[in-house]
Formats: C-alpha cells, sequence, structure tokens
C-alpha cells in the first residue's frame, strides 16, 4: 500500500474505533477510488456494511478482499462471521480452518474466530483460539468472559470458575458474570449472596437492569434451601424480563394449533419422503428442562450415535423453503406453506446444512427441544430416522423453565400455563399421529433406574447394548446447553418433585393446569 494509502487506512482504523462509519466509508471509497486492487477498501466496505447489519453486502465486500488478497484472515474471519449469520455454516468452516494457523498473532481475530466456531457449536475449536488469544493478550475482559463461557461448554468448569472470580474482582458489580458464577456450583454458604446483594444495592435500580442478578440470587437461594427467598427473585426476573418485552402467548399457542390442524394422519401419509441420506438423524425433542440433554449425553456414549447438540438446521430450513427472512420466527402461514413441501427436499437441504458437524457414525442426535413443534414434518421428511420425546411431572417441568433466564414463554406463571396446556394437546396429537414411531422416555423414570430405562430405549432404537451408555457422566464431547454443568454428574433424583418446595407460591399455575385437565398429583 502506497504512503498516502496508508495515512488513510490508518484514519479509517481510528474511525472503526470510535464507530465513525460516515467516516469509514469515505475512507474506503477514497482507497478504492485511487487503488481498485487494494483490498483494504473493500474490507473496510465490508465493516461499514456489517455495521449496518447488511449481511449480503458486508459478505460480498469481504469476499471481494478476498479475491484480492487470499492471505487476508482478518477479511476471513469477518466473512465466516457474516455467513454465520446466513446460517452458510459449512462455508464459514471452511473458511476458518483455512486461516486459523494465520491468526497466531491476531488476538482479536483469534477472539472472533472462536465465537464463530462456539455458534456452529465447534467448542473445541473455539476453545483453542480463546485460550492463544488470552495468552497473546491477558487480562483483556472480553476474551477473558469468552474464554470462561468456552471453557464451560468443553467442561473446564474449574478454569471457568476460576476466570468469574477474577473478573468479579475487577468488578464486583458485572451482573452478567455473577449470574454465570452461580451457575457452576450448588452453593454452600451465602458468600456469593452477599457479593450480589451487594451489587444489586450499589446498581441501577430499575428491576429490568437488574434481571441477571435476579437470577443469580433466585438460583443461590434455592442451593440454601430458603425457598421464599429464592421464589422471590425467581419472579422478580421474570416480571422484570416481562416488563419490557413483547412477547404474546397468544401467537406460540395459534401456531400450536395450526400444527395440529395440518399435520393430520391424512397429511403424514400423503406423498412420504424418498430422501436417502447417509446418515439417519435422531431427534430428541420435549420441553426444556425434562431430560433431553441427559437423554442424548447417554445416546451419544454409543459407538454408533454421534450428538450435533442442539441446532437450528430444521426451522431454517423451513424458513427457507417458504421463503421467509431469517429473523422471521416459524408462523402459522410459514406451517401451511412448508406443509405442501415435497419433504424430501426439506431433508436433503437439512442434511446439507448439518454435514459439516457430523463425523463417521451412522446415527446422528439434533437435540432441540423445540422440534418437538415439527414432529410431523420430520416423520414426513425422513421415513427412518427415530423420535424421542421425553416428558416430565408438569409441574417440576413448569418450575424449571420458570426459575432459567432462556424461555419466552415462562416469564409469568399464566404465560406457563397457557403454553403448556397448548403443548400438552399437541403432544397428544403427535402421539396420536405417530404412534410407535414416537418413543417417549418418563425424565422421573430416567434418572430413578437409568440402567432398566437405558436398556429400554436402546432396544427400542434397535441398537444393542453398551455398558459406555451408562457412564454418561464421563462423555467428554463439548455441550452448550442450560444443563452443561448437571449433566457431568452421574444421573440423580435431586429434581424430583422439586416443585413442592415452592406449592404455595405455584398454586395458580396448578389451578391453571388442573382447570385444563392436567393431572398434577
Amino acid at each position: 500500500m502506497i504512503p498516502e494509502l496508508n495515512q488513510i487506512s490508518a484514519v479509517a482504523r481510528q474511525a472503526v474505533v470510535s464507530r465513525d462509519w460516515a467516516r469509514v466509508s469515505a475512507c474506503a471509497m477514497e482507497i478504492r477510488r485511487r487503488s481498485p486492487e487494494d483490498p483494504e477498501g473493500a474490507f473496510l466496505m465490508g465493516l461499514v456494511q456489517k455495521a449496518g447489519q447488511r449481511t449480503e453486502a458486508a459478505a460480498e465486500y469481504f469476499e471481494h478482499a478476498l479475491q484480492l488478497d487470499a492471505d487476508r484472515y482478518d477479511a476471513a474471519v469477518e466473512l465466516a462471521n457474516q455467513y454465520l449469520v446466513m446460517h452458510r455454516y459449512a462455508e464459514a468452516r471452511d473458511l476458518l480452518e483455512k486461516c486459523k494457523d494465520k491468526l497466531a498473532n491476531s488476538p482479536l481475530y483469534l477472539d472472533m474466530a472462536g465465537t464463530v466456531y462456539s455458534a456452529m457449536s465447534l467448542h473445541e475449536d473455539a476453545w483453542r483460539l480463546h485460550k492463544r488469544a488470552d495468552e497473546l493478550q491477558p487480562n483483556v475482559e472480553t476474551i477473558q468472559a469468552n474464554l470462561a463461557s468456552c471453557a464451560v461448554y468443553v467442561g473446564k468448569i474449574d478454569e471457568a470458575r476460576s476466570i468469574y472470580r477474577k473478573l468479579l474482582k475487577q468488578h464486583p458489580s458485572h451482573q452478567r458474570n455473577h449470574y454465570s458464577l452461580a451457575q457452576l456450583d450448588r452453593a454452600r454458604n451465602d458468600r456469593h449472596i452477599k457479593k450480589m446483594l451487594k451489587a444489586l444495592r450499589k446498581g441501577d435500580k430499575n428491576p429490568e437492569n437488574n434481571i441477571y442478578l435476579y437470577y443469580g440470587l433466585g438460583k443461590e437461594y434455592e442451593d440454601l434451601g430458603r425457598w421464599n427467598d429464592a421464589f422471590r427473585y425467581f419472579k422478580a426476573a421474570g416480571d422484570a424480563v416481562k416488563s419490557v418485552g413483547d412477547y404474546r402467548v397468544d401467537d406460540d399457542v395459534q401456531l400450536m394449533d395450526k400444527i395440529v390442524d395440518v399435520c393430520t394422519h391424512a397429511w403424514l401419509n400423503d406423498s412420504p419422503s424418498k430422501a436417502s441420506t447417509d446418515k439417519t438423524p435422531i431427534f430428541i425433542v420435549g420441553l426444556p428442562r425434562t431430560g433431553t440433554t441427559l437423554t442424548d449425553r447417554i445416546l451419544s456414549n454409543h459407538s454408533l450415535v454421534q450428538s450435533a447438540g442442539e441446532t437450528q438446521l430444521l426451522q431454517m430450513v423451513l424458513r427457507d423453503g417458504a421463503r421467509a427472512e431469517h429473523q422471521i420466527g416459524i408462523t402459522p402461514q410459514l406451517i401451511e406453506k412448508a406443509a405442501v413441501r415435497d419433504p424430501a427436499t426439506i431433508a436433503n437441504s437439512y442434511a446439507e446444512a448439518i454435514a459439516y458437524r457430523l463425523g463417521d457414525e451412522q446415527f446422528f442426535i439434533d437435540k432441540l427441544p423445540e422440534n418437538v413443534l415439527y414432529l410431523g414434518f420430520i416423520a414426513k421428511a425422513w421415513p427412518d430416522a427415530r423420535i424421542i420425546h421425553l416428558r416430565r411431572h408438569p409441574m417440576d417441568t413448569c418450575f424449571a423453565v420458570y426459575k432459567q433466564s432462556f424461555f419466552r414463554f415462562a416469564y409469568s406463571l399464566d404465560d406457563l400455563a397457557q403454553y403448556y396446556l397448548a403443548y400438552d394437546r399437541l403432544s397428544k396429537h403427535w402421539r396420536d399421529v405417530l404412534q410407535d414411531r414416537m418413543i417417549e422416555v418418563q425424565y422421573e423414570e430416567l434418572v430413578s433406574n437409568q440402567e432398566e430405562q437405558t436398556r429400554r430405549l436402546l432396544d427400542l432404537l434397535d441398537f444393542e447394548f453398551e455398558e459406555s451408555c451408562l457412564q454418561f457422566d464421563r462423555n467428554a464431547a463439548p455441550i452448550a446447553t442450560a444443563s452443561s454443568v448437571q449433566v457431568r454428574e452421574k444421573a440423580h433424583t435431586r429434581s424430583v418433585d422439586r416443585w413442592r418446595k415452592f406449592e404455595h407460591q405455584l398454586k395458580p399455575l396448578r389451578a391453571k393446569l388442573e382447570a385444563g385437565g392436567i393431572v398434577v398429583d
């Protein structure tokens, strides 16, 4: 790059830091005018488009920068990030594989590449890059936070704990780090609670700005058996999220009702899929916190089975086939459009999208609880797919999701009751339509008699029994779910009938479920 262009580039880079995108754009255009073959102009324009969330335009500029200079690892990582947004996972992975050796001395792009790997559930690859970034530039909070998060996914809990404690010494009021630390252990005293309460007193008084502290306090108070205090903070967290959100439970209820109307016996048996794929999927579904992760860990310890983790790929394929934007959720109208598609197209598109995650095993698991909505599409697209549906006591299920920060339908007991009743209607519909194609597993039976239930499950899947399936706690594969810490323990029954500790507070929920025909006792 000639000296004058170096100066323009330096100005642009400073403008990137200050987020002065107008200046970045002006500099990029000047570089491109003076030297069209210089990749810096295209790269800077890519950053401008990325800042404006114009994903496809950003990708085109980063692609052009790489065409001009194949060694621009910064353009490669930025392009991989845009491919991630566009759900072009295989291409994103290929880009990172080609450039990761060139990142050795760039903490910024090592860390960014790690976040892309993690978003694609390639956590072991992410761990190595985050670790190298931290070694090159220690004590950078964003890098260390990403390293800690990834440490949890790959089972390095002690290292994650150490990082979060270090970060909290530097910033004692950092809510997200308090919350993350609270998830790593069962509290045995109130030492961390006192620190969270201090952060709460010193911080912003608006409830919507204290959500993570509320959830962290609720979790540790529950660990200590202080049930009233725990519920008070769980409720404060849910109320705060609800107050600033725009979720309407009626939308989810209408979606489930539409699925029941569309995915009938006649529809399922009309024009079944003729797709032929190399590997057979096992879909593990149910409401969150019902044992889907536990079941995944048990089965993925079998020599024939690999876990692909929780993917959004089925929904992506359904949306893309209906020509819906990636940001749009599944709607009743989209269900109607998807229902008339060739099921083989759905199967083949999914197989192509998930191929980047798969190894040599004949069977792979897609363990996204929300796929319970799409079992009809699964059954029609894959005549040989295995479908496993987890069930748990309704009150334990509802309370388990209510006290987590992840689930849009569970921030109020009223929403939760309506959602559960709609889900219960849907699950009965699947039981009627799919019959023996759907294997049902009861959580309480699985944790109280793991060997018997594991043997039963393997038999229903037509797998030979393997002793390793009983040793799921030794499964070293990374995991990134709400149960990522718990499933590294042996099976236990501590969570069975947990809701009874909160029976008084949960009376309104129980009343609504019973009024809807749900048997609670």
